[in-house]
């Protein structure tokens, strides 16, 4: 289950908005990240695929964005944080890709190629080295390499098929920061043993919140509403800050989602992140004295398994230490008038991570209706992509 406390927000109270209202406008969108993780015949394909691709010691995952974020995340919260057989190039810097190849056997790696568009520059880049290494090493193309990309017309999709590569279909009504419920993010983390029944399982737990026409119970909305309105009195940075690690990289996850979703028309709310405790002794001072124009958004896991003892200096546990040191930043925080509210969650488990996807995601649909923007678009971005294809072809 999540909680979502909203007790050191400083608002006297949420300012209540036509809900259904708001949910009409979000449904008249059409965006499918709320009623694709539905699709049962994409998760059994995800199924049948990993089993016959369970010998593979490295999966790499070649992607940007919205297409790599959502595999990093569901590695780093549900992986082992010191073992992981998965690696993500969401960066084309050289020598990432010669110390991957430093640690890779191409005869028991699989690449997986993810971008909607297909015509992606950096993907499309790594798809050509990679697929190129692995011939030159001798092996079949489509014994190592999968696609996961968008309709037609799409130049990935067309290589695919020249070069019999198995693909996967990004939903059309999915955009990338939104995906990772979706084959997207399922895929990578099915190969690596995560049970993505289990995440989906949780995401309608999640969606049934979001749909809720009770604002009461409608904790996306709770949390949209709250980061909307201290917006508009000059709080427009919110700091994700995690007390554990295992949610660092969802934090990661959170900023592109936010950033590109309100980053519009000259609005936005600027996403950072931190994290508990690591960050209360480099970012703290910041917080607690410097400008007071942030939302801090505390996330708090009550089951701090295994509880490990510790004697000294204090007779306590490592989870209760933590816990501690949470609740003192939060009262700090309060005690200098810094809104903060805290998302509290039993464990860090599949199901659990399925509700914090669905909660952020509904969480920011919202926010685009209450800032009166498309918070499924990303002009800025599509700008950028157009000026660096237009400088290579000098």
């Amino acid at each position: 289950m999540i909680g979502l406390d909203l007790s050191n927000s400083t608002l006297e109270e949420i300012k209540e908005e036509n809900l259904s209202e708001l949910l009409n406008k979000i449904h008249a969108k059409k965006q499918g990240f709320y009623y694709t993780i539905d699709d049962d015949q994409i998760i059994g394909k995800i199924n049948r695929f990993a089993e016959k691709n369970s010998d593979f010691e490295h999966i790499v995952v070649c992607g940007i964005g919205g297409s790599a974020l959502g595999a990093i995340c569901l590695q780093q919260s549900l992986g082992h944080l010191y073992l992981n057989k998965l690696h993500v190039l969401d960066n084309i810097d050289p020598i990432m890709i010669k110390e991957l190849e430093e640690v890779i056997d191409y005869s028991k790696t699989l690449f997986i190629v993810i971008t909607k568009s297909g015509g992606t520059v950096e993907t499309l880049s790594q798809y050509d080295y990679f697929s190129k290494k692995i011939k030159e090493n001798g092996y079949e193309l489509s014994d190592h390499m999968t696609i996961i990309t968008g309709p037609q017309p799409n130049p990935l999709r067309d290589e695919a098929e020249k070069e019999d590569l198995e693909v996967f279909d990004i939903p059309e009504d999915v955009g990338g920061r939104f995906s990772v419920l979706t084959v997207v993010g399922l895929l990578p983390a099915k190969l690596i043993g995560i049970d993505i029944e289990k995440i989906l399982k949780g995401a309608k737990v999640g969606r049934d919140n979001f749909l809720s026409p009770d604002s009461k119970n409608n904790l996306p909305y709770q949390l949209a509403k709250t980061q909307f309105d201290l917006s508009q009195k000059g709080k427009t940075i919110n700091v994700l800050m995690p007390y554990s690690q295992k949610l660092i990289k969802f934090a990661d996850w959170f900023r592109q989602l936010l950033a590109e979703s309100t980053g519009k028309d000259g609005k936005g709310i600027t996403p950072t992140n931190a994290l508990g405790v690591t960050d209360q002794h480099s970012q703290l001072q910041l917080y607690n004295d410097g400008p007071n124009d942030k939302l801090f958004i505390f996330i708090e896991v009550k089951n701090m398994n295994p509880e490990i003892a510790i004697d000294s200096p204090y007779k306590t546990t490592f989870g209760e230490l933590m816990q501690t040191e949470k609740n003192a930043t939060a009262a700090a925080l309060t005690k200098n008038g810094r809104p903060n509210i805290t998302i509290s969650v039993d464990s860090v488990s599949e199901e659990t991570l399925g509700q914090l996807f669905l909660l952020f995601e509904g969480a920011t649909a919202f926010l685009g209706e209450l800032m009166g923007i498309n918070a499924f678009d990303q002009p800025g971005v599509e700008l950028s992509k157009k000026l660096t294809k237009k400088a290579l072809l000098k």
